[in-house]
């Protein structure tokens, strides 16, 4: 049976002249194997990404793959929504986030015991933080969309959690923040934000950007800057600091336009590119270079 139209990868585009990463994706998550999905995205000049797990068994996938492969990053946490499904349990899994990560191992509904099961999730992300090839702390943060205020508590803790450890091992935090913008910017500041922060998939305004500018802070674009309604993104990478400015698939998920709704892959990060170059007033060649240079401060390799 063909796939539907809407099922079917879009084409690639055109190649970049000027390599950039991809600084959060899910390969995990998409079709294929690894190296085909590697091959594909260089081959178009996304030569680098950040594999990112959201889970434990996810988290030792992105480190496990970031191994073996010389062009792939890992960043290990739990996800907002994984903390309280930890905490509280969550037999059928319906808290579970788009894009979190590692196989949807229904961690929480087996390990569900409190602050005591919590503790002992962070104690095996702080053991994968220490790996050489784990360049980040990430996705943690917190989100209001998905998990309500029965779970902000655990959220909180989680997120508290996370900010240290990458802190100690000298590691970059990647921020996942929907729908608590406030929240996420107040924690920050009272546990002290690591040397290296970046908020993952930008969803704030340009009022918001220019505080993540004062604060030092990355803001990583992914495909869904270009969709129609999606102004106050624009807008945002517009004011935002070029040397603070990243961009991401969060594949499977937010596949730019005009291919919303079919899956995304690393290898479509040059639209994503090009209509950000389009919002700067820049060529693409400076636009990937500003990326490329970026995302290998942002996580240090």
């Amino acid at each position: 049976m063909s796939p539907k139209p809407n099922d079917a990868p879009p084409p690639l585009p055109a190649p970049l002249s000027v390599p950039v990463a991809d600084s959060h994706t899910h390969l995990d998550m998409q079709s294929g194997t690894v190296e085909e999905g590697l091959a594909k995205a260089a081959s178009v000049g996304v030569t680098t990404v950040v594999q990112v797990g959201c889970d434990i068994k996810g988290s030792r996938w992105a480190a496990e793959t970031a191994a073996a492969h010389q062009n792939v990053h890992a960043a290990v946490a739990l996800h907002p929504n994984e903390a309280p499904r930890i905490v509280h349990g969550d037999p059928g899994g319906t808290s579970q986030p788009p894009g979190a990560g590692g196989g949807r191992s229904r961690q929480g509904a087996r390990e569900a015991g409190g602050d005591a099961a919590l503790d002992d999730a962070l104690a095996e992300i702080d053991r994968l933080a220490a790996l050489e090839q784990v360049r980040a702390v990430g996705e943690t943060g917190l989100d209001f969309f998905r998990t309500g205020p029965e779970g902000i508590a655990a959220q909180e803790a989680s997120f508290r959690a996370h900010i240290e450890i990458a802190k100690r091992h000298g590691k970059a935090l990647v921020i996942h923040d929907r729908d608590a913008h406030t929240d996420v910017l107040r924690i920050l500041a009272e546990e002290g934000a690591p040397e290296r922060t970046v908020f993952h998939c930008y969803s704030g305004d340009a009022d918001m950007a220019r505080v993540c500018a004062d604060a030092g802070y990355y803001m990583s674009f992914a495909g869904n800057v270009t969709f129609k309604n999606a102004q106050p993104l624009r807008d945002a990478l517009a004011v935002a600091p070029l040397e603070l400015v990243l961009v991401e698939t969060d594949a499977p998920f937010l596949t730019p336009a005009p291919y919303r709704g079919r899956p995304n892959a690393p290898y479509l990060i040059p639209v994503t590119v090009r209509a950000m170059a389009v919002v700067r007033g820049i060529d693409e060649d400076a636009m990937a270079k500003a990326i490329a240079a970026n995302t290998a401060r942002a996580f240090g390799y």
